[in-house]
């Protein structure tokens, strides 16, 4: 059985995973209202993992006999300077989603739910990469500087390249 304080954290957890997704169609929005597909496309497949991330709780909770209370989900930020900003935003977003995946952990140790503990540790693991892929392409970004013509239109070509690969169930 899922101790109250786990759920009520889950849950809002799942609140914070749909907002994630919220947020990368909005910035993908941006990217095609500025032109640039492959960047839009990169963060249209960011916002299908964060909502692969939110049913993942969802599923976690019913599982462990808990129940799912979805709340109304804030309306994300929808303009951005450059392309640059819009990645320093992801950062921002995934080192404070970083954040709350480590306080759930924290809570499951507290609370002795080593069944919620163990589970979080894929979202530890996949928050790792997520950081790792925002401080990637920013930092690509900023080599490039504000004026980066043809190197941007390249990078805008990567990233069209990238697709949904859901992810690998945790091995028992």
């Amino acid at each position: 059985m899922l101790k109250k304080s786990i759920e009520k954290a889950f849950n809002e957890q799942i609140n914070a995973e749909t907002y994630s997704a919220y947020l990368y169609w909005s910035m993908s929005a941006w990217c095609e209202t500025n032109n640039l597909p492959g960047f839009a496309n990169w963060m249209r497949i960011q916002a299908q993992e964060e909502m692969t991330h939110a049913l993942k709780f969802y599923t976690h909770i019913l599982e462990r006999g808990g129940q799912v209370k979805l709340t109304a989900i804030e309306g994300p930020e929808t303009e951005w300077k450059d392309i640059e900003a819009v990645f320093a935003a992801t950062l921002k977003h995934e080192n404070y989603v970083t954040e709350r995946i480590n306080a759930l952990v924290d809570l499951a140790i507290k609370e002795k739910d080593h069944a919620s503990n163990q589970y979080l540790q894929w979202f530890v693991n996949e928050q790792v990469e997520e950081e790792k892929n925002a401080e990637q392409i920013l930092g690509q970004l900023k080599i490039m500087g504000k004026q980066p013509g043809a190197a941007l239109y390249m990078l805008d070509k990567e990233m069209a390249a990238r697709v949904f690969t859901p992810p690998a169930a945790p091995a028992e």
